[in-house]
């Protein structure tokens, strides 16, 4: 049985800190394949067009075998759910253990995603601690542990692991408020999305 990762998200931009996790996560598992997965329209939130944030997610990530982008959420009407996602690529890659690749401020919200508590034993989750502030990854620890008795309550079990990387103080907010007051954004994405946002206007005062 082969073991695959999805990463979605809105990705709006991809950067340093989102490759350098799914990296982390393709050989400390290790997995075949991590599968990135953009969504199309993610809940609560406003995102650059699809067509943009795929192309800079393709061009991320082309030099690396164990990376792939699906576009399963192309044709996805109304929100984007994750257990759609994780249904859908299911049927595309059958006979696989699933593992799921989030942050630790969104693994908190897990329980209150749609059809969570069924998700949760859908895969594995693959966690990217969060250490700010002073915090460490004892209290990181807590805070999973928190999840995990919500999701007990309700007869769920879950599996998770946490993913041994160092903190990288980058953030698509950061990108984009960046890119908004014409600074630099060099070494916080990969020259070719910089070349990309600059050659589209992407997130600039002159967007549209």
């Amino acid at each position: 049985m082969q073991q695959l990762a999805i990463f979605g998200g809105t990705f709006d931009p991809i950067h340093w800190g989102h490759l350098f996790v799914a990296e982390a996560a393709l050989h400390q598992v290790p997995l075949k394949q991590v599968i990135w997965v953009p969504s199309l329209n993610p809940p609560q939130k406003q995102a650059a067009l699809f067509e943009h944030r795929v192309t800079m997610l393709q061009l991320a990530t082309e030099d690396n075998p164990g990376f792939t982008v699906s576009l399963v959420e192309a044709n996805r009407f109304g929100t984007s759910y994750a257990i759609n996602t994780l249904i859908d690529l299911s049927a595309v890659y059958p006979n696989t253990h699933w593992y799921w690749i989030l942050g630790l401020d969104t693994f908190q919200t897990l329980p209150r995603w749609y059809r969570g508590c069924e998700l949760a034993q859908m895969c594995d989750w693959l966690i990217a601690p969060r250490l700010l502030d002073g915090e460490t990854i004892a209290q990181n620890e807590l805070i999973c542990k928190q999840v995990e008795q919500q999701l007990k309550q309700q007869s769920v079990i879950i599996r998770w692991q946490f993913l041994d990387i160092p903190l990288i103080g980058v953030s698509s907010s950061l990108v984009r408020k960046l890119c908004c007051v014409s600074q630099s954004i060099r070494y916080l994405v990969p020259e070719t999305v910089r070349f990309y946002l600059t050659d589209n206007n992407l997130y600039s005062n002159k967007s549209e």
